[in-house]
C-alpha cells in the first residue's frame, strides 16, 4: 500500500515513520520518502485491505497526517496525485515566501541599525539615526517586541511544531531550532530585565536573524524541490484536456467533432488530431497517414511515419496531416499515465545507502540536544577555567560570564546541526535521475535499481529480440534445379504462405512484396503444423516447409527420389553453405512430381546498435554474455559478429536454465544486468541483480513486469544511457551525503566552540542558523545539476 504522509521535517522524522511501521506486526518492510512525502509499506501475506487506512491512522496519531492512496477513486488516474502535490507544494511556496518577506521585515527593523552604522558618514544618514524613529528603533524594549513578534507570527509553526514533537518525545529540525530562537530571545530577555547579571547589552537580533535565515533557506529548499519534480509535471502536462470525438467517417471533417475531455474518452471511441496536436489517447490508426513525434515516450527525437493500422500513444506530437484513431487505452492505462505511475512509485523505493543516512538521522535531534547540553556543562564548569581567555571574546559579553558564553555555544550547537540535509541527500537525486530517465525514454524502477545498476560488473544478453530485431527476414534463397529461378523459388512459396499469420510465412510474403511479385493463382491452401503448408498452383501441388515433409508431398511414388537423395542433391547445389548455418530456420521448397527444388533461408538480423553497445560495455571493462534458447550454430554466429566467444556464449537454454546460470554468476560475486524482451525471460530478469527490458509495441509486458529497468525507445543503445545516469545520480548522492556528513562533523564542533581557545573564534546563533539552511539548500542545489547529464 501507499501512504501519503505529511509533517516530515527532516531524516530523523522519516526514521520515526518507519519505526512506527515496522512496529506493527503486519508490516514486512517500509520505505518512507521525505521528498515525495510518500511511505509505501509491504504488507505480509493474509493481511486485509483495511490495513493501510489503520497504519495511515497510527502515524495521523503519532504527530504525521497520513492518508491511504490505494483506493480505487485514486488510481483511476495515475498522475492525480503527483498533480495534487505539485499544487500542494506551490501553495506551501506561496505561503513560504509570505513568511521570508514577514520575518525579513521584522529583521530590517530589528538589525537596520547595524547597517546605518556602518553608513552614518553620509549626511542624511547621520540625521536619520539621530531622528525619533531611530531612537526607538535602538530601544531593547522595541527590539524585544519585534522578536516575541517574529517566534510569534512568522515563525510560529516552526517553534509550535518542534514543541509539540518534543513533548511526544520524537524531536526534529523544527526542536532544535524553536529551542535555540527561544533560548536566545529567554537570554535577551534576562539580560534587559535583571541587569544585575551583568551580560551586557541584549541581543534580540540574534532570534530575528536566525529565524531569517531558517525561513529564507526553508523557501528556497521548497522552491528547489519543486523544480526537482517539475519533470514528472512536465510529463502529466503533455496529455491535453480536451479531445475532438470523432463523429464523422472523413479524416479531415472537423464539422462533426464534439470537443470531450479526454478523460470522458472511452476505449473504442475515435478521436480526431489534426496536424501540430497532441494525441490525447493510446490507440490505432484508422484512417489518414501521418508522421509522429514520439520523443516523450521513447526519448528519441525523431519522426515516425504512421498511417491505417499503426500504433500511436498519448503524449506524442502529430505532425503532417490529420488522423483518425481508435482510442485502445485511456487515462490511467495509457503509456504516458503508465510511465507517470511507474516512476512515481520508482521515487517512493529507497536505495539501500538512503537506509544508512536515516539511520544516522534518527537519534540526529537527541543527539544534538545532548551534546548542546554536554557543550554547557563543559564551558560553564570547566572550559572557561582551562582557558580563562576564551572570557575575552565577545560572546562572553563586556564583562566576561562564563554563563553567558556557555549558553551562547549550547545555543549555537542546536541551531546549526542539520539532519534535513542527510535526510534529502538521496531523495533529491533519485528524484532528479528517475524524473531525468523518463525523459530519456528509461523507466528506473527505484533508487535500490540506480544503485545497482551503478555497480554492473556482467551483462547477459537474450538473443532473439535483444540483440536481434525478433522477426525472421529472408537471408538467401537458393535454386536448386534448373527449371525453377530464385525469383519463380520465392513467388511460389510466397503464393502458399500468402494467408498464413505464421513469423516464417509474413517474412517470405513480405520479401516477395519487396522484391514486386505477384503473387499467383492457388487453391486448396493448407497448413500442416509443425511441418509446413501447401497448395495448389497450376494444377500441382506446392509444398513449403521440413525437407522430409516437402518430399513425401511433392515426389509420386513411381518416381521418387530417396529423401536422403533430395536433401543431398539439393545440399551440393546450395551456393551459400555459411548462409544456412547461420540461418534460424531454413524452409524447403517442393512442387509435385518433381520434389525440393529449392530452399528458403531466413535470419534475424542484428539490430543496428547490437554492435556498439556490446563494443561499448567491453571499453568500460563489462563483461557481455549471451544466453539463448537458439541452435548452437546461430548463437555462435551472432556471438562471432558481435565479439562474443568462448566461454560466453550458451545456447539451447530454457527459461529455467537462464535463471540458474544468472544465480551462479552472482554466487560467483558478479552484479548481473540481464536484457530481454520477451515472455520467456520474465525469470531470468527476476533473477538477474537488475532485468532490463526492451518495451515492445507499445505494451508493457510479463518481461517488463519482471524487470527493474525498462527500455521503452526499445533501443538497446539506452543500456549504456542507464547506465551513465545510475552512475551520474549515485556520485550526486555519494557527493550529497559527503557534505552533509562533513559539514555536521565540521560545523557542530566550530559551534561547540573547539576554535575558542587559540583562534577566539565563536559563531553566533544568527550565522548558526544561516549555516544550517545553506547545508540544505546545497543538497538539493547539487541534485539539480543532474539534469545537466547528458
Amino acid at each position: 500500500v501507499l501512504l501519503d504522509v505529511e509533517g516530515m521535517m527532516c531524516g530523523g522524522c522519516v526514521a520515526r515513520v518507519r519505526g512506527q511501521l515496522m512496529q506493527d506486526y503486519r508490516v514486512e518492510s517500509a520505505a518512507v520518502n521525505l521528498l515525495t512525502e510518500t511511505a509505501a509499506v509491504k504488507l505480509r501475506p493474509g493481511c486485509g485491505k483495511q490495513v493501510g487506512s489503520e497504519l495511515a491512522d497510527l502515524l495521523t496519531g503519532s504527530g504525521f497526517p497520513a492518508s491511504l492512496r490505494s483506493g480505487k477513486g485514486q488510481d483511476d488516474n495515475a498522475g492525480r496525485k503527483i498533480e495534487e502535490l505539485s499544487k500542494k507544494r506551490k501553495e506551501s511556496l506561496r505561503k513560504s515566501t509570505q513568511k521570508v518577506a514577514f520575518a525579513w521585515t521584522l529583521v530590517a527593523l530589528c538589525c537596520g541599525t547595524h547597517a546605518t552604522h556602518l553608513l552614518h558618514f553620509y549626511p542624511f544618514i547621520h540625521d536619520f539615526m539621530h531622528s525619533p524613529v531611530m531612537e526607538v528603533a535602538h530601544d531593547p524594549l522595541f527590539k524585544c517586541v519585534v522578536a516575541l513578534t517574529t517566534l510569534l507570527g512568522p515563525a510560529r509553526d516552526l517553534v509550535v511544531d518542534g514543541g509539540k514533537a518534543f513533548l511526544k518525545r520524537a524531536p526534529n529540525m523544527n526542536t532544535l531550532v524553536g529551542f535555540g530562537a527561544w533560548a536566545a530571545f529567554s537570554i535577551s530577555a534576562m539580560s534587559l530585565t535583571i541587569p544585575e547579571l551583568n551580560w551586557g547589552a541584549p541581543f534580540f537580533d540574534e532570534p530575528v536573524m536566525l529565524l531569517g535565515f531558517v525561513l529564507l533557506g526553508r523557501s528556497l529548499e521548497e522552491r528547489a524541490r519543486i523544480q526537482a519534480s517539475s519533470d514528472m509535471q512536465r510529463l502529466l502536462s503533455l496529455i491535453p484536456a480536451k479531445s475532438r470525438l470523432q463523429v464523422s467517417e472523413q479524416a479531415n471533417d472537423e464539422n462533426l467533432t464534439v470537443d470531450v475531455a479526454t478523460e470522458q474518452v472511452r476505449a473504442g471511441d475515435r478521436v480526431l488530431v489534426l496536424p501540430g496536436e497532441v494525441i490525447p489517447i493510446d490507440g490505432t490508426v484508422v484512417i489518414g497517414r501521418s508522421s509522429v513525434d514520439e520523443s516523450t515516450v521513447t526519448g528519441e527525437p525523431m519522426l515516425m511515419t504512421k498511417t491505417v493500422g499503426d500504433t500511436v500513444s498519448a503524449g506524442t506530437v502529430n505532425w503532417d496531416g490529420p488522423i483518425q484513431v481508435t482510442a485502445t487505452c485511456t487515462g490511467a492505462s495509457s503509456s504516458i499515465s503508465s510511465i507517470i505511475k511507474m516512476v512515481e512509485e520508482a521515487q517512493g523505493r529507497e536505495a539501500p545507502v538512503q537506509r544508512l543516512a536515516d539511520t544516522i538521522a534518527g537519534p540526529f535531534a537527541f543527539a544534538i540536544m545532548a551534546l548542546s547540553a554536554s557543550t554547557f556543562s563543559f564551558w560553564y564548569f570547566l572550559g572557561t577555567h582551562i582557558f580563562p581567555d576564551v572570557l575575552l571574546n565577545d560572546a562572553a559579553g563586556p564583562e566576561g560570564n562564563s554563563l553567558l558564553l556557555s549558553l551562547k555555544l549550547a545555543i549555537d550547537v542546536l541551531v546549526v546541526a542539520c539532519p534535513c540535509a542527510l535526510g534529502l541527500a538521496t531523495p533529491t537525486a533519485v528524484l532528479v535521475g528517475t524524473s531525468l530517465g523518463a525523459k530519456q525514454g528509461l523507466l528506473l524502477r527505484g533508487g535500490d535499481v540506480l544503485e545497482r545498476l551503478a555497480s554492473v560488473n556482467a551483462v547477459v544478453f537474450d538473443k532473439t529480440g535483444t540483440l536481434t530485431q525478433g522477426h525472421p527476414n529472408v537471408s538467401t534463397v537458393m535454386s536448386g534445379s534448373n527449371d525453377f529461378d530464385k525469383d519463380r523459388i520465392l513467388q511460389l512459396a510466397a503464393t502458399v504462405e500468402e494467408h498464413s499469420v505464421h513469423p516464417i510465412a509474413s517474412a517470405i510474403v513480405e520479401q516477395a512484396n519487396t522484391q514486386k511479385l505477384e503473387m499467383l493463382v492457388s487453391e486448396g491452401q493448407l497448413t500442416e503444423p509443425g511441418y509446413g503448408a501447401l497448395a495448389r498452383i497450376d494444377g500441382k501441388v506446392v509444398a513449403v516447409g521440413q525437407p522430409r515433409w516437402v518430399q513425401e508431398c511433392c515426389l509420386k511414388l513411381d518416381s521418387m527420389e530417396s529423401t536422403d537423395e533430395g536433401e543431398s542433391k539439393l545440399g551440393n547445389l546450395l551456393a551459400d553453405r555459411q548462409s544456412m548455418e547461420q540461418s534460424s530456420t531454413t524452409v524447403y521448397v517442393g512442387v509435385e512430381g518433381v520434389g525440393i527444388v529449392g530452399a528458403i533461408a531466413l535470419s534475424d538480423t542484428l539490430r543496428a546498435d547490437s554492435k556498439v553497445t556490446v563494443s561499448r560495455l567491453r571499453d568500460m571493462k563489462i563483461r557481455t554474455l549471451i544466453l539463448s534458447g537458439d541452435r548452437k550454430e546461430a548463437v555462435a554466429s551472432i556471438g562471432r559478429t558481435l565479439g562474443i566467444e568462448g566461454d560466453s556464449l550458451f545456447a539451447q537454454l530454457r527459461p529455467s536454465d537462464k535463471s540458474k546460470f544468472i544465480a551462479k554468476l552472482r554466487d560467483g560475486g558478479s552484479i548481473v544486468a540481464m536484457i530481454g524482451d520477451g515472455i520467456n525471460d520474465a525469470p531470468a530478469l527476476a533473477s538477474a541483480d537488475v532485468g532490463i527490458a526492451l518495451k515492445l509495441q507499445n505494451k508493457i509486458d510479463a518481461a517488463s513486469d519482471a524487470a527493474s529497468v525498462i527500455l521503452l525507445g526499445n533501443r538497446l543503445s539506452q543500456v549504456l544511457d542507464a547506465l551513465s545516469l545510475s552512475k551520474a545520480t549515485m556520485s550526486k548522492v555519494y557527493q550529497n551525503l559527503g557534505c552533509a556528513l562533513a559539514y555536521n562533523l565540521i560545523a557542530v564542533p566550530v559551534a561547540a566552540g573547539v576554535l575558542l581557545p587559540g583562534y577566539d573564534f565563536a559563531l553566533s546563533p544568527s550565522a548558526a542558523g544561516g549555516m544550517m539552511a545553506l547545508s540544505s539548500i546545497f543538497v538539493v542545489s547539487n541534485s539539480l545539476l543532474l539534469r545537466l547529464h547528458r
